[in-house]
């Protein structure tokens, strides 16, 4: 496998590719045709059953957890959780215990110049509308070593067999905190030269197109969203970044574009440096406790735990159900697994302003209870286990703003789903919302202003920011 990186560095071809709206394949437009026709193409079932129809399963919800007879894939765990954190000290709850780290990658190749990556239309079980947008592997370590007994994930040799010269990004990331327990992927974008084969539901887009995606709801999966979020831009000297800012801002339809240009391309203007942000946050982790201990799901307080579901007793957070799954075009055609069911819309929101001539964003940082290092950075509002529309009045800080936000004021609003491998049609609203003079310089305890340049940073690096704050960064387009 023949592959080599040009002189220019991989920051140059994201950003080239970040202002091209029209591939070389299909437009956005036809892209959005072209995922209606491959789910109409695919017989999909998905059935809730009793938790003991589940196949390959062995259930001990009484004393102990719900996992497969493989000893792969995942598990159902029950944990009791005690922090200093936040105003509710110890609680239980169900959480997916999945240790192995699987990959999520983009295979990209340059076309005219201009880099593509090759973007699959995956069905997953818990999908809303079934086929979204997805990178070109998908697939935990169960998957990729076989234990499925299926066929082999397509182009993952690329993977395995990519050279450090070949990568473009290579990074550690988490998931969601409150429901998985410690779970990481592996997110890997990487560059090939030679022709490749392209199958009937995989497709070349520009990173400018996919971003164009995001802006309709449930098209491009988190999976997409987190790889995406990862992608550097580099830091350029001030003439520089007004020059790139000059050029976007004569293509752009995107009024905001430019100005979040100049925050992800300029080291200069932030109102708080590397080194104090990461002090920030290094306080915060040395001063607050998290315990987690394994429990047998029978013995979760508040929980109740029925044939065919376990559910809160007030029926809030979320549910783990049991399903029958049969999709005709995966690597395993018919199987039966558990699922988490939301029992509530969340909300996901990144505040921004302007502040010294740089766009900042107001970044939380939140403890969740399967974070792998107690803390991560969140978006100014993250409002998933809880219903957010009962919340009391001042709770939660900024959460009224977001809500009573002008139109003028929104710079992005859409419906995104979480990942359908293991949520069942969870689907949270994702917005970006422009400050006005109301939203103070000064920000809440464990709140903090930073711009895009120092969150792509941090990015580079493991367990610095969480999915849903990645989940948003991702959509951030420039044209």
């Amino acid at each position: 496998m023949k592959t080599h990186l040009e002189k220019f560095p991989s920051t140059y071809h994201f950003l080239k590719s970040a202002f091209v709206t029209e591939g070389q394949f299909k437009t956005s437009s036809q892209i959005i045709g072209w995922l209606k026709e491959q789910n109409e193409r695919v017989k999909i079932s998905v059935e809730k059953i009793r938790f003991d129809q589940l196949d390959q399963w062995n259930i001990d919800v009484e004393k102990g957890n719900i996992r497969h007879k493989t000893g792969k894939f995942f598990s159902v765990d029950g944990i009791r959780i005690r922090t200093s954190w936040g105003t509710v000290p110890e609680w239980d709850q169900p959480i997916i215990n999945q240790p192995e780290i699987g990959y999520l990658g983009f295979i990209t190749k340059k076309f005219e110049g201009v880099l593509h990556f090759l973007v699959q239309a995956k069905i997953e079980p818990g999908n809303i509308n079934y086929v979204q947008l997805s990178p070109t592997l998908q697939a935990t370590r169960s998957n990729y070593t076989l234990a499925h007994k299926g066929k082999k994930p397509l182009y993952v040799e690329y993977f395995q067999q990519a050279e450090p010269k070949d990568i473009l990004i290579d990074q550690i990331q988490s998931e969601q905190g409150a429901r998985f327990l410690k779970k990481r992927n592996r997110n890997i974008i990487i560059n090939v030269d030679d022709d490749i084969a392209i199958y009937d539901n995989f497709v070349w887009l520009t990173l400018a197109q996919i971003k164009d995606l995001m802006q309709f709801d449930n098209l491009v999966n988190m999976d997409t969203r987190t790889v995406v979020s990862g992608i550097p831009f580099g830091s350029f000297d001030e003439d520089v970044v007004d020059f790139y800012c000059f050029l976007g801002s004569e293509r752009s339809k995107n009024a905001f574009g430019r100005f979040f240009l100049k925050s992800a391309l300029t080291k200069e203007g932030a109102l708080h440096d590397i080194d104090e942000i990461i002090s920030f946050l290094t306080k915060l982790k040395s001063i607050y406790d998290l315990d987690v201990t394994n429990i047998p799901l029978g013995q979760l307080r508040h929980w109740i735990i029925s044939e065919n579901m376990i559910y809160h007793e007030e029926l809030k957070y979320f549910k783990v159900i049991a399903v029958d799954i049969e999709i005709g075009n995966r690597e395993v055609v018919k199987w039966s697994q558990p699922l988490f069911e939301p029992t509530q819309q969340g909300l996901c929101a990144f505040i921004v302003k302007e502040i010294k001539g740089v766009l900042h964003l107001a970044v939380q940082a939140k403890l969740e209870c399967g974070n792998h290092d107690i803390i991560e950075f969140a978006p100014t509002v993250q409002c998933l286990t809880g219903n957010y529309r009962q919340t009391r009045e001042g709770a939660l800080p900024f959460l009224e703003y977001v809500l009573h936000a002008k139109p003028k004021q929104i710079v992005f609003d859409t419906l995104q789903s979480e990942e359908g491998g293991r949520f069942f049609r969870e689907q949270n609203r994702n917005m970006i919302v422009l400050a006005d003079d109301e939203v103070p310089l000064e920000l809440p305890q464990n709140y903090i202003w930073m711009t895009l340049n120092q969150l792509f940073t941090f990015l580079k690096f493991n367990n610095y920011l969480n999915i849903q704050a990645r989940s948003l960064i991702s959509a951030i387009s420039f044209v």
